[in-house]
């Protein structure tokens, strides 16, 4: 169960009013809406785990950097037999952690399709697929699980990450075909979705972003230079390297979200490890008209 508590009275909160009009009949009205000021308390408990033992192996990509060197380390104090880092084959598969993955930022007419989308979705989306295929087999046989680490932005797409975001929403769709499918064999797919958490996994420092920047303006056509002009150009860079450094460096509800997919009978479809603004700019996202959130954090 998902609540909210509330940091002040209701009243005491910042408000924004959104007004609307409707088109058929004249009528107007307006929402008042609280800022969001409040914290999400998760009541979901980690219930329902079995515990590992030895000859339980898991597969964890992207080991080297980010969240896959401190799960593998994990795993292995909770008693998995951790497989880090190329796909290889195992005696017995009871578990997959899809964790590889890689970044580019820049609006869809700075960004080129090679080598930019191209390499992304090669490594966050096809490679997910590639490797949870290659796996599946000794998964089933193991009525195991497969978790992939996808993104809020799988959920929730932003300014300056179509080559990311198309490939989170990629996994996203993916896990639940799977899900449905392994379902009735007794398989189990889980969706772990962190917010901002750039700062541990080493996605963007300040060099490469002024690097990867450098080289987009260069690369750009003369015609989309004088469309946008360099000053709009340097804005959605700054707004990057503060979005980077603005992110969690604690990785252990991530870390706990995994584990509780692989460990548990009974596992949720989708874990939520973010901060209190992601937390609600994704739910206002997803369940409200699309018109409000947009006038939310668009207009």
């Amino acid at each position: 169960m998902l609540t909210a508590r509330f940091s002040r009275p209701p009243s005491q909160l910042p408000r924004k009013t959104l007004n609307f009009s409707d088109r058929v009949n004249g009528a107007r009205g307006s929402l008042l809406f609280h800022s969001a000021s409040f914290v999400p308390v998760d009541r979901r408990t980690y219930a329902a785990s079995v515990n590992p033992v030895g000859s339980k192996a898991v597969l964890v990509t992207g080991f080297d950097s980010g969240f896959g060197f401190s799960l593998a380390k994990h795993l292995h104090s909770e008693g998995f037999l951790v497989f880090a880092g190329y796909l290889m084959k195992v005696r017995d598969g009871s578990g997959l952690v899809n964790n590889a993955g890689i970044s580019m930022f820049g609006d869809v007419e700075f960004t080129s399709m090679e080598p930019t989308y191209k390499e992304v979705a090669e490594v966050n989306l096809w490679g997910t697929v590639r490797g949870t295929k290659s796996f599946l087999p000794l998964i089933q046989r193991a009525t195991g699980c497969a978790v992939s680490v996808s993104s809020r932005l799988g959920r929730m797409a932003h300014a300056a990450g179509p080559p990311y975001c198309i490939t989170r929403f990629g996994v996203e769709a993916f896990s639940d075909c799977l899900r449905y499918e392994v379902h009735p064999l007794g398989g189990k797919v889980g969706v772990v979705e962190p917010g901002n958490f750039n700062a541990t996994t080493s996605l963007y420092g300040a060099e490469r972003i002024q690097a990867i920047a450098n080289k987009m303006w260069d690369e750009l056509p003369e015609g989309v230079r004088k469309d946008y002009g360099r000053k709009y150009f340097d804005e959605r860079v700054a707004k990057m390297e503060t979005y980077c450094n603005s992110g969690s460096t604690d990785t252990s509800p991530v870390i706990r979200a995994v584990t509780h997919t692989l460990t548990s009978a009974t596992p949720y479809t989708r874990y939520h490890p973010m901060n209190h603004y992601c937390w609600v700019r994704m739910r206002i996202t997803t369940h409200l008209p699309g018109a409000i959130s947009d006038r939310i954090y668009i207009h």
